[in-house]
């Protein structure tokens, strides 16, 4: 008599087998999708840097010349001995006020004298030597050729006697006019050549101060006498003098090749006193066409050379170009040359480019 097994007992094993058939599917579609999901999509999208730009400005301006000088005395004078030798004595020191013909210092006239002296006696020699030719001459004694040998040397000894009087004379130096010495360039004892400055002599009178500036020959060219200046000092921070151009060099100075300027102030109530530093700004009336940027599209600047971001023509890539400023006008910058072909830099947002970096106009 066979037993009978309980429903819920037959039923196990099937049910068992059915669940690990689930379960066997249930891996193996988790794995079949693993295989067949793609990647994650990367981020292709470029960055933009954005930027504001604006259009390259064409102006004509007058570019000003600008320099600095001293301030001196168009009645400045270096005063000087014509020979050289010892200085003997020296009367007057820095500061002292002298009147004209005033005498200043004095060379040792050892050798002067002696030199008066020795051309004097030569004088004598030939004279007596002249006088006794002519007495040969009458009685037919002596040559022609003889007479006026004789004649040309009492005359060549004249002027060598004159030369070293004159020399005698300026073995001294006087004021040539009233003044002021500013500057003692030597003492007594110093051996001094000729035409060597011992003393600077400073005249001031009305409208006498000049400030001496030194151009290039591009500037010189643009300049011409009466021409209207700005004139600024360190000692007076707050005042704007007015000057006036006065002379300007015919030629180069050798050693640095630049020109000579003279601009001529009037002190406007100041105390003036030589040597003080000025600035000179002069502006001629020529004016020529310069391209002008913002200041705030430069960037890298070192004096007269800096760079902008030049926008491309596909609007979103950018060229570091080099320029060159002319000067600065308020906030704007005047520039000389490199932006040839340029329509568009760079404003905000210049200093974060690179030449790899897009950007987006905003």
């Amino acid at each position: 008599m066979k037993r009978s097994l309980p429903l819920d007992t037959l039923a196990m094993p099937t049910l068992v087998a059915a669940a690990l058939i689930g379960l066997f599917a249930l891996l193996g579609g988790c794995g079949e999708k693993s295989k067949a999901a793609p990647p994650a999509a990367a981020n292709t999208e470029e960055e933009y840097i954005p930027v504001r730009t604006v259009d390259v400005q064409q102006r004509n301006i007058s570019l000003p010349v600008h320099a600095s000088g001293i301030l001196t005395s168009s009645a400045e004078q270096r005063l000087s001995f014509k020979i050289g030798g010892v200085i003997r004595k020296i009367y007057v020191d820095e500061g002292d006020v002298v009147r004209a013909g005033q005498l200043l210092a004095i060379l040792d006239k050892t050798e002067i004298d002696a030199q008066v002296a020795q051309a004097q006696q030569g004088l004598a020699k030939s004279e007596r030597d002249l006088q006794r030719v002519q007495g040969l001459y009458k009685d037919s004694s002596a040559t022609l050729e003889l007479l006026e040998n004789a004649t040309t040397g009492r005359d060549i000894a004249k002027e060598t006697a004159r030369i070293a009087q004159f020399n005698q004379q300026y073995a001294e130096i006087r004021a040539t006019r009233g003044g002021k010495i500013i500057k003692k360039l030597m003492n007594e004892g110093e051996i001094t050549g000729p035409g060597t400055p011992v003393f600077v002599l400073f005249e001031t009178g009305k409208d006498d101060w000049v400030v001496k500036i030194n151009v290039s020959d591009r500037d010189w060219a643009r300049l011409s006498l009466g021409m209207a200046a700005k004139v600024s000092m360190d000692a007076y921070e707050n005042t704007a003098f007015q000057g006036k151009v006065t002379d300007l060099a015919p030629a180069a100075d050798p050693a640095s090749g630049l020109y000579t300027v003279e601009v001529r102030i009037a002190p406007q109530g100041k105390r003036f006193a030589p040597g003080l530093f000025a600035q000179v700004d002069i502006t001629p009336s020529q004016s020529r066409a310069y391209t002008t940027v913002p200041i705030e599209s430069i960037v890298e600047g070192n004096g007269k050379n800096a760079f902008v971001f030049a926008l491309q023509p596909d609007g979103v890539s950018v060229r570091k170009a080099p320029v060159q400023i002319a000067f600065i006008e308020g906030k704007e910058v005047v520039i000389s040359g490199g932006l040839e072909q340029v329509k568009e830099v760079v404003t905000a947002g210049a200093p974060y480019l690179t030449e790899k970096k897009k950007v987006k106009k905003i």
